[in-house]
């Protein structure tokens, strides 16, 4: 047997990139989904989305390229590939409310076996801000969740009901964490891979929730 290895940060967007099909207008949340820029494929033609205002996000810049004007969402330096367009973030949110977003990957805090989310406060701490996620969990034709399937304090993030504050309820299409890429269907979660060496049962056992192989 191969020896486990969770997937990294990387790999798992990486594994995201290879859901976007080609010729897609995508938003990327913060966090992990940031970093699916750097993997997707130019001849795809898949077009960035960012709710600021921007279509067209290419990958994070080199250091000669940085243009501080030039941000996605969560305020880090970007690039606008050729034929790319500014705009207001009336019109961006306009393209979010009116389905003109193919795909949205956004990192999760917990994800339900019904496809509730929870992504955007934990009770008690500051929050910075709701950002765009609300819009685009239910905006998007589809919603793809990345995140490390436990928390740090070991708990699963994969649950049967969130008990965090919801960000929409029923949204969320797809969930890949470091341990597996798992579909959500009317009858919960389904797992279609897991990460290598990690087996069926390491990966329900990691999940608070029924997990059908």
């Amino acid at each position: 047997m191969l020896p486990a290895m969770p997937w990294t940060r990387e790999e798992i967007a990486a594994r995201a990139a290879r859901e976007l099909p080609p010729g897609a207008v995508v938003n990327l949340g913060i966090g992990i989904p940031t970093l699916i820029s750097n993997h997707l494929d130019p001849e795809a033609g898949i077009l960035l989305h960012s709710e600021n205002g921007l279509l067209g996000m290419g990958p994070f810049p080199l250091e000669e390229e940085v243009d501080a004007q030039v941000i996605n969402a969560g305020k880090q330096t970007v690039t606008i590939v050729p034929g790319g367009a500014t705009f207001d973030s009336a019109l961006s949110f306009a393209m979010i409310r009116g389905g003109r977003v193919d795909v949205a990957v956004l990192g999760a805090m917990e994800v339900a076996a019904n496809g509730d989310l929870a992504n955007w406060m934990v009770p008690g701490k500051k929050v910075a801000g709701i950002g765009g996620a609300m819009d685009l969990a239910v905006g998007a034709r589809k919603v793809i969740a990345v995140l490390n399937h436990r928390s740090r304090d070991g708990e699963s993030k994969l649950v049967e009901r969130c008990s965090l504050p919801l960000t929409a309820v029923g949204c969320v299409d797809l969930v890949i964490t470091d341990l597996a890429v798992i579909a959500i269907d009317d009858e919960g979660f389904r797992l279609v891979e897991a990460a290598p060496g990690i087996t069926p049962a390491e990966v329900q056992a990691a999940t608070a929730a029924p997990l059908r192989i």
